[in-house]
């Protein structure tokens, strides 16, 4: 009787820190839920949203000025027989085909530079990275000036070594070509993402390379370029994703032209858009742009096995 009584006092003592933790948890998981609540509804206001209402409109005829008015497929149909459209995923395709492979290649050069032991370290790493967090719109407005064929800084550095700049951006064959040299600018996100994965590679490797009478040049090519492949991965994703999306500094520099010769995709869905006021059709241009880089992106996933390093996959 004793120890029945004894138990039976000893519950509610028991139970009282239960129903504490049980409230904690419950008042937890409110403000969990109220702290996340904005981001939430941002990406269902501002981005999921948006989405599903272009993939409908891209099956609609709509100005922007009445009610969309259904046709199925014809937006898409038109895209086909578009010329406009083939020219400017032709130029796209160039444009990112060139941009990313050379922009990688110098962010990788300049992170195995960076990631020496020289001095003022820190401020060449701040000097090479700053460019990439100024805006678009001010970076595009920048070159549009040094671009210029009559007063431009680039064609007055070539008059100083006696050499005739070209008319960077009103001539067809040299647009893309500024567009696409502009576009190096930008390579400070890539190069530092390639200097946070030089700062994992093993010293031991160098030294064992170096130990087998490899050359600093055999070195980087046998050592550093395989062990950084996880990182050239995201970068090759993240540049193929940027390049087709591309649109402030065409737009600034030349709006496609000379005679649409950097007609880029987004500059023609621009137009299309809000100069033609061909929303519906413009829906169609943005959802067979998405689809393009999703196509690209499963083909170098697909890849991955036969040029990306991964230790995990060396242990199985």
């Amino acid at each position: 009787m004793t120890a029945l009584a004894s138990a039976s006092r000893s519950t509610p003592a028991v139970q009282e820190p239960q129903r504490r933790r049980g409230t904690l948890a419950r008042r937890q998981a409110l403000w969990c839920y109220v702290f996340i609540a904005p981001a939430v509804l941002g990406l269902l206001l501002f981005s999921l949203g948006p989405m599903i209402a272009s993939l409908w409109l891209s099956f609609t005829s709509y100005d922007l000025l009445s009610s969309p008015e259904w046709v199925g497929t014809q937006n898409y149909t038109d895209l086909i027989a578009d010329d406009l459209f083939r020219k400017s995923l032709s130029v796209t395709l160039v444009y990112g085909l060139v941009s990313v492979p050379c922009t990688m290649l110098i962010a990788l050069v300049l992170a195995i530079m960076l990631n020496a032991k020289i001095p003022a370290l820190p401020f060449f790493r701040s000097a090479y990275y700053l460019p990439s967090v100024i805006s678009g719109v001010a970076v595009a407005t920048l070159w549009k000036w040094m671009f210029n064929g009559e007063y431009g800084l680039i064609n007055a550095g070539l008059a100083r070594l006696a050499i005739a700049g070209p008319a960077w951006l009103t001539d067809e064959q040299w647009a893309l070509r500024a567009l696409i040299f502009m576009s190096l600018w930008g390579f400070g996100g890539t190069m530092l993402i390639y200097l946070a994965g030089l700062q994992g590679v093993p010293k031991e490797l160098y030294e064992a390379a170096q130990v087998d009478g490899a050359s600093r040049l055999r070195q980087h090519l046998h050592v550093t370029v395989p062990m950084l492949s996880p990182v050239t991965f995201f970068n090759l994703i993240m540049g193929i994703i940027a390049s087709l999306q591309v649109f402030a500094e065409p737009f600034v520099l030349t709006k496609g032209g000379p005679n649409n010769s950097t007609l880029l995709l987004s500059v023609y869905l621009y137009q299309n858009a809000f100069q033609y006021l061909k929303m519906g059709y413009a829906s169609a241009i943005a959802w067979v742009t998405f689809a393009i880089i999703l196509v690209f992106t499963l083909l170098v996933f697909r890849s991955m096995p036969m040029w990306v390093h991964s230790e995990a996959g060396e242990e199985k």
